[in-house]
């Protein structure tokens, strides 16, 4: 892992972060979580209603449960800005311990995707979830409280620089490299 970055550095790559394409984008990354502290890369990967993404542990493991005990799945599938995680870990083999399943070069800023928007991402049908991402203590321990707190500054909630939560809404299989859409009403 590099040397943990500072809010300084942080801000500094915030331009960079602010161009990110808003209505076409690439899945950079797709990374499964199996077990607790344990993170697969993948090339591609199958995206179900049912069990999220096929291998995560999200259907045993979520913090976010129903009523009835069930994995909620507005927290099945959590997407991070690539930009953002490119600019706090470097090099992609430092991206997985970041915990998301979806690295992906788009605009997740509030005023781009709001919840109940859409996106494809190769074959598979999201939907943005209302459900807040922040962060957790691993991700401070893996990329430095400075990080922490840059996610979740102002500017950090307002770009969603932590990520998003999504649920599928239409199964198959994405792939790094395929083209992520936004919709709009209904169509692209």
């Amino acid at each position: 892992m590099p040397e943990h970055l500072t809010l300084e550095q942080l801000d500094a790559g915030l331009p960079a972060i602010r161009q990110a394409p808003e209505d076409e984008g690439v899945l950079r990354a797709i990374v499964i979580r199996p077990e607790t502290n344990e993170r697969r890369s993948l090339g591609e990967c199958r995206l179900s209603p049912e069990g999220g993404a096929e291998g995560d542990g999200w259907i045993r493991s979520s913090w976010k449960r129903l009523p009835d005990g069930r994995a909620n799945p507005d927290t099945q599938i959590t997407i991070m800005g690539a930009r953002a995680i490119e600019l706090i870990a470097g090099d992609e083999a430092n991206w997985p311990p970041a915990g998301d399943t979806l690295f992906i070069d788009l605009d997740l800023s509030v005023e781009n995707l709001q919840p109940g928007d859409r996106l494809t991402v190769g074959e598979v049908l999201l939907e943005i979830s209302p459900v807040a991402h922040t962060g957790c203590k691993k991700f401070s321990q893996r990329y430095g409280p400075d990080a922490m707190a840059w996610v979740n500054s102002p500017t950090g909630k307002q770009l969603r620089l932590r990520g998003i939560y999504a649920k599928v809404i239409e199964p198959g299989t994405v792939r790094v490299g395929d083209v992520v859409q936004k919709l709009y009403d209904g169509g692209a």
